[in-house]
């Protein structure tokens, strides 16, 4: 039997395979140019990355067992997640046009950096043996680990957004939703796990606010893109 994450790599190789074809087909039925077919191929580059991306992150939400060391897990994950988020939001402020996009990403940038500092007092003060090397749960290997530049980047779950066209602001929302809901299932997780006060606190406002978010881009994307 394929596990979720197996039936989603066939899926990905699949598409890929379809997309491959699909412009070859295309470039040869209509005399597409090379200039359109390298295009076309850089936009499917740009899907097949942001599909892995999706994966990645998505693998690397475990935060492991509620053992001695599991804040300093989250904090490790959710200080790198929130800086994904925090890259995005700059270039909201950069790129759109929208002042209700521009307002979103202040209120990113504010709140997620409020955050990190929190975590990184917290992190001091509760583990301050741990050094600077961020740390991460193996599923696999069933124990902690350092956190590879792989598995940093994958927590990040930063994306590049492109130039500032008329579909900036949708692929920001396409990007930035699943983003802050896999921020909610870290902050679930802690909710079941954390023995602290002050995390569970912590991840409570995540959860409100970020799902707060996700519901105005979802009423942004319906309203502005029909999607």
């Amino acid at each position: 039997m394929q596990t979720n994450s197996g039936k989603t790599k066939v899926l990905v190789i699949a598409l890929t395979a379809i997309a491959t074809i699909t412009s070859g087909l295309l470039a040869a039925s209509f005399g597409i140019s090379a200039k359109d077919s390298e295009t076309a191929n850089t936009t499917d580059a740009h899907v097949k990355q942001n599909m892995q991306h999706g994966m990645m992150g998505n693998m690397s939400m475990d935060l492991g067992p509620a053992d001695a060391n599991y804040d300093l897990r989250f904090i490790d994950a959710m200080r790198m997640h929130h800086q994904g988020a925090i890259e995005m939001a700059k270039a909201v402020q950069q790129r759109s046009k929208r002042p209700e996009m521009k307002k979103l990403a202040d209120n990113i940038i504010t709140a997620q950096s409020r955050e990190i500092a929190q975590m990184n007092q917290w992190r001091q003060a509760w583990y301050p043996k741990a050094g600077k090397q961020m740390m991460a749960y193996h599923a696999q290997m069933g124990h902690m680990m350092p956190m590879s530049s792989d598995q940093m980047k994958s927590m990040m779950m930063s994306q590049d957004l492109g130039a500032a066209d008329s579909q900036f602001d949708l692929r920001f929302i396409n990007a930035m939703i699943p983003h802050h809901e896999g921020a909610v299932t870290m902050a679930q997780d802690v909710l079941k796990k954390s023995q602290r006060p002050e995390m569970k606190q912590l991840a409570k406002a995540i959860i409100r606010d970020q799902q707060k978010e996700i519901a105005q881009m979802k009423q942004w994307r319906k309203a502005w893109y029909n999607q």
